[in-house]
């Protein structure tokens, strides 16, 4: 059977988010000022910025952040599931086999109604300036929401906002013109047909089911303890490998944890900002210790990068303690607030 040649000759512009300006993009509140970690992960990111581009609450498919634990080399990588972004919004996502070129991919799914996630190479994309475009290669995700192969051009959604890029830009991240990749990188459709924005009390409900889920999930001890004891035990090889490596280390370490749960105080702010229950104090207790776990993390990158610079005695047990603390106060009271016994 022969496959039907795709048209030749100029294809007309998809944008399937046109009242989304990249010129005039202002970000979701869990973006805003006054947040301690503007970014979090490039994949939690991306999905708050879309879910809020859609018109509904991204903060309902925060409870994942709740399981969080320490994996020995780095903290969770949280993300919402599959599942849940079904559950919520009405979101079907699943994987996209890259076959061929992505360009092609793109035009075909975007001129299908669908969404494309993409992992790119950032060395192309012009929202990095100053860390990654045109100085070094980095793997990070994307939603694309707009195409236009005549000008060379797309709007996609990349950490707190929403961006264009264009021209040599354009090829290098597409590898327009060159053959699919021999190791493509990964790539998912998100359907929006179906999309659902929930009333806020059907929304909160769904998410407390969720959020009991998680808390079914995460770590019978306590994980910031284990994390304190590793960093001790990896002190000397982290003075060994420099600051160059620490910085990478405290990316996946420290800064995963210290923006994990600034995201679960605001979902607990944003349950206390429902109808008023009796809850209501213990979701505010869990908003304030969570913030404390937040608040401490980002102090200790700067305090460790100094002790890892040094040679001075550390008790990483001690230096730890007060996040360990908050996290186990933030639990109890997450858990009355949800009533898990």
């Amino acid at each position: 059977m022969n496959t039907p040649a795709t048209p030749a000759g100029p294809r007309p512009a998809i944008d399937l988010l046109p009242g989304l300006d990249p010129a005039a993009h202002v970000p979701h509140a869990l973006h805003a000022p006054p947040s301690v970690w503007t970014e979090r992960n490039c994949y939690i990111d991306l999905w708050i910025e879309l879910v809020h581009a859609l018109g509904a609450d991204p903060h309902a498919m925060l409870p994942v952040v709740l399981a969080l634990d320490f994996e020995g080399d780095q903290w969770t990588f949280f993300k919402p599931s599959h599942a849940a972004l079904w559950t919520l919004y009405g979101l079907d996502v699943q994987e996209l086999t890259v076959w061929r070129p992505m360009l092609e991919h793109l035009r075909e799914h975007l001129g299908a109604g669908r969404l494309p996630c993409i992992e790119a190479d950032s060395h192309w994309m012009p929202d990095t300036a100053g860390t990654d475009y045109r100085r070094r290669h980095g793997k990070t995700s994307i939603v694309v929401t707009a195409l236009d192969e005549g000008a060379r051009r797309l709007h996609y959604l990349h950490n707190a906002g929403h961006h264009a890029l264009e021209g040599e830009d354009f090829d290098r991240l597409l590898d327009v013109g060159a053959p699919a990749a021999e190791l493509p990188l990964f790539a998912e459709l998100i359907k929006i047909d179906r999309l659902r924005r929930r009333p806020p009390a059907e929304l909160r409900a769904l998410a407390l089911a969720e959020l009991r889920i998680h808390l079914a999930r995460r770590p019978a001890d306590n994980p910031v303890e284990r994390f304190a004891a590793r960093l001790a035990a990896e002190l000397p090889a982290l003075r060994e490998a420099g600051l160059d490596h620490y910085h990478r280390w405290a990316f996946g370490t420290i800064r995963q944890l210290g923006a994990a749960f600034e995201l679960a105080a605001r979902l607990a702010d944003w349950f206390a900002g429902g109808p008023p229950t009796a809850a209501a104090g213990d979701w505010a207790a869990a908003a304030r210790e969570f913030d404390a776990v937040s608040t401490h993390c980002k102090a200790q990158i700067l305090k460790t990068a100094r002790i890892v610079a040094g040679s001075k005695p550390f008790d990483a047990a001690e230096a730890w303690a007060p996040a360990a603390q908050a996290w186990a106060r933030g639990m109890a009271a997450m858990d009355a607030a949800a009533g898990v016994g």
